[in-house]
C-alpha cells in the first residue's frame, strides 16, 4: 500500500472511521494502489495489504511485480505465464531460443497487446509467427520491472552466494537467498526456471544449456543496487553463474 497526502475537492468521509474529513487542503491520505481515502490517523490502522484497483492500473509492463500480481489476484504476472506457455507449446526445439532476438518492433507489439489487453492479449501464432518475439517480450518484461526478479535488497546476498567454492555450501548459500524474496518475486522466479530446465532438455535441438540461458537471464533477473558500470562488469560472472546453477538445481532449491 502507497499512501500519499491529498487534497480533496469537496466533501470527502474516511473509508475507515467513516466520519468527515476536515480541512481545506490535504484532508487526509489516499492510497495510489487502490484508491483509498482516509484519515491520515486512520492510515496507521488500515491493513497494509490492499487490494490494487485494475482502473488505476493502466499498464502491465514496467509495473511493480508485487502490485501487478495483487491487482490482478494471481500469483504470477500473467505475462510470465502467457508467454511461457506460448513458448513450451511452440518453441522448445528453436535453435537459439531467448538467444535470438525477434525483430523489435515486432517485441514492442507484444509489449502493447499485453498493456492495451491485459491477460486478453493475443500472442498466438496466429499473429506473432516467429517464437523469438514472445520469447524477446518476456525478457524485456522481466528487465523492465522497477525492482528486479532478483531484488535489489538481496543482490549482494546472491553475489556472495556464487563466490563461494564448496558446491553444498554454495547451494546452501543461494538456498537462504530465495526465502528472502518476496512472495510474488520467488513464485515468477521458481516458475521461470522450472521452464529454463524444459528449454535445456531440448539442447540438442535448440543448443541451450543452462550455462547459456545463465549468460542471457543473469543481467535480466539480476540487477546490482547501485549502477556503477565497473560493479556490474564485475558481477556478470556472478550473475550468469546464479541462474545457471538456479536452473541446473531447480529441483532442490525451490
Amino acid at each position: 500500500m502507497s499512501l500519499q497526502v491529498h487534497t480533496f475537492r469537496g466533501p470527502h468521509w474516511c473509508e475507515y472511521c467513516a466520519n468527515f474529513m476536515w480541512g481545506l487542503i490535504a484532508q487526509g491520505v489516499r492510497c495510489s494502489d487502490c484508491g483509498l481515502n482516509v484519515h491520515k490517523q486512520c492510515s496507521k490502522l488500515v491493513p497494509s495489504d490492499c487490494q490494487p484497483d485494475l482502473r488505476r492500473i493502466k499498464k502491465v509492463f514496467s509495473c511493480d511485480l508485487t502490485t501487478l500480481v495483487k491487482a490482478h489476484n494471481t500469483q504470477r504476472p500473467m505475462v510470465v505465464d502467457m508467454c511461457i506457455r506460448e513458448i513450451e507449446q511452440r518453441g522448445l526445439q528453436s535453435e537459439g531460443l531467448y538467444r535470438v532476438s525477434g525483430f523489435t518492433e515486432h517485441t514492442e507489439d507484444v509489449k502493447l497487446a499485453f498493456d492495451r489487453d491485459g491477460d486478453k492479449a493475443d500472442i498466438s501464432a496466429n499473429v506473432f509467427a516467429d517464437i523469438n518475439t514472445i520469447a524477446g517480450a518476456l525478457k524485456l518484461y522481466l528487465r523492465d520491472l522497477p525492482i528486479p526478479v532478483i531484488t535489489y535488497d538481496v543482490y549482494s546476498k546472491f553475489i556472495q552466494a556464487a563466490k563461494i567454492t564448496n558446491p553444498d555450501a554454495r547451494l546452501e548459500a543461494i538456498h537462504e537467498g530465495l526465502l528472502l524474496l518476496p512472495p510474488a518475486h520467488y513464485e515468477t522466479l521458481r516458475y521461470l526456471m522450472t521452464h529454463l530446465k524444459r528449454v535445456t532438455m531440448w539442447e540438442k535441438d535448440n543448443f541451450m544449456n543452462a550455462e547459456n540461458l545463465g549468460i542471457v537471464f543473469g543481467p535480466t533477473l539480476m540487477q546490482p543496487p547501485d549502477q556503477n558500470t565497473l560493479a556490474t562488469l564485475n558481477d556478470m560472472r556472478y550473475q550468469k553463474l546464479i541462474v545457471q546453477l538456479l536452473i541446473e538445481h531447480e529441483d532442490v532449491l525451490f
